[in-house]
């Protein structure tokens, strides 16, 4: 069959922001790219969104001034969005809609790669299971990240996220056959990012020395609304290729999700579409997970694709529909505290609504070491209990409690300042940081130790220290 006519479409119904209406098309794909030129001969990308019988909705990725429904020529591709990716994206940087913006020159190849992923069959995901040391205590000891996982950090504004993202590019790697972490590869999303935080990034990569191992996309807060929501996919595109057609094993780090999100919302709302909570679109649930559950491994393949997306919860509020609908998703999340951050800590990871769901197949004997599973509960137990007494002590004083209340008073100082706490370049290796969690535990009297095996102990704990 050949290729039939392409029609160009003169008069529209409708301009409306970065949306186009236009009537009696025929022969066209939900999410086809649509070519839009106004009458200065200025072209823009757009896509279709809605079809309703021979009606048309188009987002327009940019701005729509200047354009009337009588001056724009209005274009269909034909085609779904795809970007082209060879190996050569590795060191380079692009733009949300994956155009190189580094003056690297274009990317060139012949495969093109749909923006929206292939769907992965469930039965071909392979378990996670090898952990990723990030030489974090917090993360590595009591919210361990696996290979192929999606493991989310909440944080808030004004919480050192990007730091800890930094931190987490610049040390992470793999704990299993050697040469393997030869093979890692770092794709990183920006959406709707300052300039300032865009340029912290690259220049901690640079620092790094991974910047020749990193991919880049970027849209900038000053960038198309419409280009914040190709932005995560692109990358997303790139990480697939690199992971199941590479064979590297590749980290994706994405700030700011509730940026994304809000700009779901706004397009939501210019589509006139019925709000749900909040004012977002009743789809966010599953808008989200498409971003994801592309996050994993393959029976049959070599990579991985591990998700680390970054939200600041807007009031620190963790029932907001972002993070709340996030923690459906994922497989656990990492929750930055303001109240240890005004502490000086860092990272501020508070560990007891952090959780790493798939933790508990990557860790133990074979994984880390044989006592980190039992350690790992004795810590949360612990500084669990730390919590109902410095509530107490305020009611009652520090001087009233009793001895061995006052023995966790002292175990929750040294786990903040000593476990919880180091430097941004520190990295530490999983035995330091299991060594340093006994160091900390036998600070309790040995009879609250109750998660503990008394020959764990006796091998572990160090006496006389």
């Amino acid at each position: 069959m050949g290729d039939f006519l392409k029609k160009e479409y003169l008069v529209l119904d409708k301009v409306a922001g970065s949306i186009i209406e236009l009537s009696k098309v025929h022969r066209v794909g939900y999410g086809e790219i649509v070519h839009v030129e106004d009458s200065e001969g200025e072209k823009k990308l757009g896509r279709v969104i809605k079809i309703d019988k021979d009606k048309v909705i188009v987002q327009v990725f940019g701005a729509t001034l200047g354009h009337s429904i009588e001056n724009t020529k209005v274009s269909f591709a034909g085609r779904p969005f795809e970007i082209p990716l060879s190996k050569d994206i590795l060191g380079r940087t692009f733009n949300g809609v994956g155009e190189a913006i580094d003056n690297g020159g274009d990317i060139y190849s012949d495969k093109f790669y749909n923006v929206n992923g292939r769907p992965i069959n469930p039965v071909a995901r392979e378990y996670p299971r090898d952990y990723i040391q990030t030489g974090i205590s917090t993360i590595d000891g009591l919210i361990t990240l696996i290979r192929g996982q999606k493991l989310p950090i909440f944080s808030g504004s004004g919480l050192p996220h990007n730091e800890l993202a930094a931190q987490i590019v610049r040390q992470a790697k793999i704990q299993t056959k050697e040469n393997e972490s030869n093979n890692f590869s770092i794709v990183f999303a920006a959406i709707g990012v300052k300039h300032d935080e865009a340029f912290f990034f690259k220049e901690a990569f640079k620092k790094a020395g991974v910047e020749s191992n990193v991919v880049m996309y970027i849209n900038y807060a000053d960038d198309p609304i419409m280009e914040r929501i190709i932005a995560p996919r692109c990358a997303l595109t790139a990480a697939e290729y690199l992971a199941f057609e590479e064979n590297r094993h590749v980290l994706v780090i994405m700030t700011d999700i509730t940026s994304y999100g809000e700009a779901l919302r706004e397009v939501s709302s210019l589509r006139e579409e019925v709000p749900s909570r909040r004012g977002y679109p009743g789809y966010l649930y599953s808008d989200l997970a498409s971003l994801y559950e592309r996050a994993g491994m393959l029976k049959d393949g070599e990579g991985s694709v591990t998700l680390i997306p970054i939200l600041t919860m807007p009031n620190d509020d963790i029932t907001h529909p972002i993070p709340d609908l996030t923690g459906y998703i994922t497989e656990g999340q990492i929750v930055l505290s303001r109240d240890l951050f005004q502490k000086n800590i860092y990272p501020p990871i508070n560990v007891l609504p952090s959780l790493s769901r798939l933790m508990k197949d990557g860790i133990g004997e074979g994984y880390t070491r044989e006592d980190h599973p039992d350690i790992s509960n004795q810590l949360f137990s612990a500084y669990s209990k730390v919590q109902d007494i410095r509530a107490l002590a305020q009611i009652v004083g520090e001087e009233d409690l009793s001895e061995n209340d006052k023995k966790y008073m002292e175990f929750g100082e040294a786990f903040e300042k000593e476990f919880a706490n180091q430097e941004y370049n520190e990295n530490r290796d999983i035995n330091d940081t299991l060594d340093l969690a006994w160091k900390i535990v036998s600070l309790l009297p040995k009879d609250e130790l109750d998660r503990l095996d008394p020959k764990t102990i006796q091998k572990y704990m160090k006496t006389g220290d």
